[in-house]
């Protein structure tokens, strides 16, 4: 290797460091230069450093908003050349946003071209679209040549560009903002500027105005894209108390008469950032899925105003219940959230709750105008010091021409001999002769008073805070004036408090139809289509065969009993369909592999069962007790260590009959077993010796007992020998009483 090739040490000091502190060094400078440079608003303007660099690079190509419009690409180009080191790409689909009406409450781009629409259809290139700033976001740079803001050099240290804006517009709650860092993330909704600014106001004449006093004026969010907010007025307040929360908002409908007594649906606002295009696709896919049995057909009629038409598929059905099916399974309802993480003055990443962000930009505006008002007393100061130098000159013109025309050095003459500034002889030597005439000097005299009269008035801002702050509330009332009011001010998102109540049925969003529900002996599940006839053959698995099959319907909920004593709830139409072997019960509930399932039945309000266990205690529990819809499913017969639950029955009659493996039968009256919705129970059959419980049924004494006998059925209404009181020993049943102990044979 030759000896004069460069070496590892020549670029620089090398240091040994662990992997890991090297690691964790760099990067949480990543995580931190993406939180506080890119992803988190400033609290005060409410912008992105993208956005920023955007509004400053049109207001450097003089694109106000009464000039010409010029290409966005120049504009990105300008961006990204001299403030924003990204992609293009980025910066010009954040430019789009700020133009898009459906996407900011109040725009800041007025955009000329194809800037995109609500269905999610994009915007076109940057080539062929144009832009210039709005009277909103000149609001947002109002001031900020005197000196209202601190600039810093941008990245290549060629030009400068804002820290942050004077922003006299409150545009991070009107506009809203969303951001993803590393750790951190910011969700905030637009609002309604003219409400703010009313909140503004309140704050500024009473600072300790709290969040109920606040909410008084600012009613929540305001979308651009309109929409019913349905949020609790006790979750919007804990909401904006915390600065985190969420808004359900719905889009907004009306009902159409139409002939012969039916009507249509008609959908004028969709919830905000929902594409029209894709919420269509979503109700025509379920539909396709019969998962919206109401909804006969949906199409879209919009031109530059939405117009969604969805047609019921029966005219008897209510359009409330229509549209309550389509909120709870599509985009028609969405959920907004809400998360104040800003960055405050001091650049720090921070959650605030409602009056801490209005209090940060009202602050705000008084450093802007602190800064402005020393801004212009300084230039009134020096403008003075010159008028002043020449109206000595007016007052001693004679002398003035002899010191210009006879001394060699002309300035410091006249300093000595009229006590002038430098700056004053400076503007006496600049003068051109036209202007001696006495016009002029009478129109510098008025401009002296003028400015004198204007420094007093500032002086005394400066030395007041109570009149900065009333100067502040003007500025915010011409605000309130301005965007708060008209069309553009209008609130567009309704309130929910007027929206009624409408209950629904879950049922009504499944299609109703016959099915027979299979359960194996080994645990398999499934529902074959129609009303199965008892002697129907069935397929199993080798080794299987039939437990339990059980008519229902696609709308009902079953509920399963295992031998832990544990109910379980599933809905009928989330079983396996078609004639395959179905799935295993434990696939679907929290079963261990010493429980199975003992029976299954369809629920059925106001029913009530017998439930017992192998020891012999039982009781009667309603219905309803079995139902959850947790995997987990719930205890309700509490079963006795190495004991298991091995029967659950319709209670249909006024009499109990249970069966032991003893060989003993017992009839005793319902009335003596305790109605419960959770425990281990009576003792319905004294057992002895490890007996255990077999059967039992409800039945009508007057009726008498009966069991299957052979192909048919055995009945006996002589049961004097069996009656008894609960817990009673019981006796050896019948002659022809099946082996199995089981009345079902």
């Amino acid at each position: 290797m030759p000896d004069d090739l460069p070496t590892l040490s020549d670029g620089g000091e090398t240091r040994e460091t662990k992997l890991s502190d090297a690691l964790s060094e760099r990067y949480l400078a990543y995580a931190m230069s993406t939180i506080t440079a890119r992803s988190l608003p400033d609290v005060r303007d409410g912008l992105k450093p993208v956005h920023r660099r955007l509004l400053w690079a049109m207001r450097q190509l003089k694109l106000d908003p009464a000039s010409g419009f010029k290409k966005c690409a120049r504009i990105v180009g300008d961006v990204m050349g001299k403030y924003h080191p990204h992609g293009d790409a980025a910066i010009y689909e954040a430019m789009v946003r700020l133009a898009q009406e459906f996407a900011s409450r109040y725009p800041l781009v007025e955009g000329q071209g194809n800037f995109g629409n609500i269905d999610g259809d994009g915007a076109a290139a940057m080539r062929y679209t144009e832009a210039r700033l709005t009277e909103v976001a000149e609001a947002l740079l109002a001031g900020i040549e005197e000196d209202a803001v601190d600039f810093r050099t941008t990245y290549d240290g060629e030009e400068k560009e804002p820290v942050v804006l004077p922003a006299a517009f409150p545009n991070l709650l009107a506009n809203g903002a969303n951001g993803i860092a590393v750790g951190m993330a910011t969700s905030i909704p637009p609002h309604n500027a003219g409400e703010l600014c009313d909140a503004a106001l309140l704050l500024i004449e009473n600072p300790g105005a709290t969040v109920d006093e606040l909410l008084t004026l600012v009613k929540g969010p305001d979308f651009p894209t309109g929409g019913v907010l349905i949020e609790p007025a006790e979750s919007i307040r804990e909401a904006y108390a915390t600065g985190r929360g969420g808004f359900r908002l719905r889009a907004r409908w009306e009902r159409e008469e139409m002939k012969g007594g039916s009507y249509r649906v008609i959908v004028t606002e969709i919830p905000y950032q929902v594409q029209k295009s894709r919420l269509i696709e979503q109700v025509a896919q379920l539909m396709e899925e019969k998962k919206l049995p109401l909804v006969g057909d949906i199409r879209d009629e919009s031109t530059d105003v939405v117009r969604v038409v969805i047609e019921p598929k029966s005219r008897n059905v209510d359009a409330p219940v229509l549209m309550e099916s389509l909120f709870r399974a599509t985009a028609l309802e969405s959920r907004i959230s809400l998360n104040m993480n800003v960055l405050d003055a001091a650049r720090t990443p921070r959650v605030m709750n409602l009056p801490e962000v209005l209090r940060a930009w009202l602050d705000h505006r008084h450093v802007v105008l602190v800064r402005r008002t020393e801004h212009r007393l300084a230039a009134i100061a020096r403008r003075l010091e010159v008028l002043g130098g020449y109206l000595i000159a007016y007052l001693n013109l004679d002398e003035v021409i002899r010191i210009i025309r006879e001394e060699d050095r002309p300035k410091e003459a006249l300093m000595a001999r009229f006590e002038l500034t430098e700056v004053q002889a400076n503007a006496i030597l600049d003068m051109r002769l036209r202007s001696l005439r006495k016009l002029e000097e009478m129109e510098i005299r008025k401009e002296h008073k003028k400015l004198t009269t204007e420094q007093k008035s500032l002086q005394g801002l400066m030395g007041s805070e109570a009149k900065r702050w009333r100067a502040i509330a003007d500025e915010i009332a011409a605000t309130r004036e301005k965007f708060g009011s008209g069309a553009l001010g209008a609130r567009r998102t309704a309130q929910g408090a007027a929206l009624p109540a409408v209950m629904v049925d879950e049922t009504a969003f499944v299609e109703r139809e016959a099915i027979t529900i299979i359960l194996s002996e080994k645990g398999w599940i499934r529902a074959q289509k129609g009303h199965l006839p008892e002697d129907a053959e069935l397929r199993f698995k080798e080794g299987d065969e039939l437990k339990i099959a059980v008519h229902a319907e696609t709308t009902d909920r079953l509920v399963l009993i295992a031998t832990n004593g544990r109910a379980f709830t599933l809905k009928a139409d989330a079983l396996p369909r078609g004639r395959g072997d179905g799935q295993p019960v434990r696939l679907m509930l929290d079963l261990t592999n010493e429980d199975d399932i003992v029976t299954f039945f369809v629920h059925r309000d106001g029913t009530r069962y017998l439930v017992a266990a192998t020891d012999g205690r039982g009781f009667v529990v309603k219905g309803e007790e079995f139902l959850a819809e947790k995997r987990t499913g719930k205890q309700v017969l509490v079963v006795e260590a190495g004991r298991e639950c091995a029967l659950c029955v319709p209670v249909e009659g006024d009499h109990v009959a249970v069966t032991g493996s003893n060989n003993r039968l017992l009839v005793f009256p319902l009335e003596q077993v305790p109605e419960m919705a959770r425990g281990r129970g009576v003792q319905l059959l004294a057992l002895k010796d490890g007996a255990e419980l077999v059967d039992a049924v409800i039945f009508t004494l007057k009726d008498g007992l009966s069991w299957r006998h052979g192909n048919g059925m055995k009945v006996e209404t002589d049961l004097r020998l069996w009656r008894g009181q609960r817990a009673g020993a019981g006796k050896a049943p019948p002659d022809r009483f099946p082996r199995s102990r089981r009345f079902a044979g």
